[in-house]
């Protein structure tokens, strides 16, 4: 998973795998989903990032990963 800050965009870009994208859908205005030829989720890009999250550092990103329920 690798996820990619463009501030000259004003985007953000998250791939949750290194298959090609073999086509895109816009599900909210401005977030825009990737899937490929099986239709699983690639990517998903998020536009207008300093609109939707003024305040976000994105210097300091901040992962969690939460333990699952046993």
């Amino acid at each position: 998973m690798k996820l990619k800050v463009d501030q000259q965009a004003d985007a953000l870009y998250l791939t949750l795998t290194e298959a090609p994208a073999s086509r895109s859908e816009e599900v909210s205005p401005g977030i825009i989903v990737d899937y490929d030829e099986q239709d699983h989720v690639v990517g998903i890009e998020m536009l207008y990032l300093s609109k939707r999250a003024p305040a976000v550092d994105v210097q300091r990103l901040l992962f969690e990963s939460v333990p699952q329920a046993g």
